[in-house]
């Protein structure tokens, strides 16, 4: 078992100071062994005593009294060492008394040592779920090393939104630029097309234009839902994903029944917080990744459900086979399967990217896993949320 860095140092405190209480008592017990020699010393049996193996105390030349000599020896060993073996029993019992004490508060000023780094660390993984780049730590402790730590992570931080900013506002503009000429060129064909003494090669090229046309408007709508998706979600409303999920499959119906692929939607209560129209875009990617790339005749399944804290969208397809190592590619923008990549009007790339935009910016995990027939299974997991009733009481959600 490895310990961690509060119970390193709260022992680190009490060895050493066991360790300083060891030597104290040891120098006290050789200090009062020397002074109990001394002064027994001084007690030693006088030597005028007659006869010699007895010893006693004489007033002038009468000896008041006889007291054998080795009695007397054995009298002062003995006391010496009660003496010396009673500090050194109440010496340890005392030692242990306050080494744990010193136990607990070696815990308590560990926590407190640990505090900003604690501190780092929390915002660090405010950051890392939230993806909100304006936390801050703003340490206002002595300047030692660890508030050199705290100020270089908020310069850090200060950096990495600036740049993800600037990037976000590059996508967001060129986008809208993008837009006008996009628009022009769309009514452009659109009239020639319209003209009465159009050709029928021209109507057929019109067409083609316009299909490439309506590619590029997709391609940078969802440029700009990536971009919007990748900021951190500050108006989050209650919303139960299971009627997002119904929603969604009601509006996709009729392209699944163009395409023949049947769809079953099993939405249990998912309870949680978010904003509602990048939410239904997740999932609208979703099933429309899972009717796109699919086959005629096959299924598709949307389940939603609530457990333990986390609510969970489940989006399951059949389709061509998914190789394994292609599932790390698939949330990267504008990376596709090699199939798709040989069929130019299989979307933009940019489907998944947006769905772990959006996942990631509530706070989520999303997953994908090929199936054993075919297809793609992905999970999307949230933070879930408790029920609320019009009184304003909170319920914990249960099976619809």
């Amino acid at each position: 078992m490895r310990l961690t860095i509060r119970m390193r140092l709260t022992l680190l405190y009490s060895g050493m100071f066991l360790v300083a209480g060891v030597a104290l008592l040891g120098v006290t017990y050789l200090l009062m062994r020397a002074g109990l020699r001394e002064q027994l010393a001084v007690l030693a049996p006088s030597p005028r005593c007659v006869p010699p193996a007895y010893t006693g105390c004489d007033s002038g030349d009468k000896i008041l009294y006889l007291v054998p000599r080795e009695q007397v020896l054995m009298a002062q060993r003995r006391y010496e060492q009660t003496t010396l073996r009673s500090l050194l029993t109440q010496g340890y019992v005392a030692l242990a008394l306050v080494g744990a004490a010193a136990l607990g508060l070696g815990w308590l000023v560990a926590d407190r040592a640990l505090r900003p780094i604690r501190r780092v660390t929390e915002t660090a993984r405010k950051v890392a779920h939230g993806r909100d780049l304006t936390e801050r730590i703003a340490y206002t402790g002595p300047g030692d090393h660890i508030k050199e730590l705290a100020d270089t992570f908020d310069i850090m931080l200060s950096r990495l939104a600036h740049a993800f900013d600037g990037q976000r506002r590059f996508v967001a503009n060129a986008s809208h630029e993008l837009r006008t000429p996009l628009a022009i060129n769309r009514t452009l064909v659109d009239v020639a097309v319209a003209r009465p003494g159009a050709t029928e090669d021209v109507k057929r090229l019109g067409e083609a234009l316009l299909t490439v046309n309506a590619r590029h408007e997709q391609l940078i709508n969802s440029l700009l839902i990536l971009a919007d998706s990748e900021r951190p979600i500050l108006n989050r409303h209650f919303l139960d994903l299971a009627d997002v999920a119904e929603h969604v499959v009601d509006l996709a119906a009729p392209e699944a029944g163009e395409r023949g692929v049947s769809m079953e939607c099993s939405p249990q209560t998912a309870p949680t917080t978010g904003d509602s129209v990048l939410l239904e875009r997740l999932v609208q990617n979703l099933v429309e990744n899972a009717i796109r790339h699919n086959h005629a005749g096959g299924r598709l399944w949307v389940t939603t459900q609530s457990h333990a804290g986390r609510v969970r969208l489940v989006v399951a397809n059949t389709g061509p086979v998914v190789p394994a190592y292609e599932i790390g590619n698939l949330f990267e923008p504008f990376r596709r399967l090699h199939a798709d990549r040989l069929r130019s009007g299989h979307g933009n790339g940019l489907g998944l990217s947006i769905v772990r935009a959006i996942t990631e910016a509530h706070g989520g995990v999303v997953t994908a896993r090929p199936r054993d027939d075919g297809g793609l299974t992905v999970t999307v997991e949230l933070p879930a949320e408790l029920l609320s009733d019009p009184t304003g009481r909170r319920e914990d959600p249960g099976p619809r």
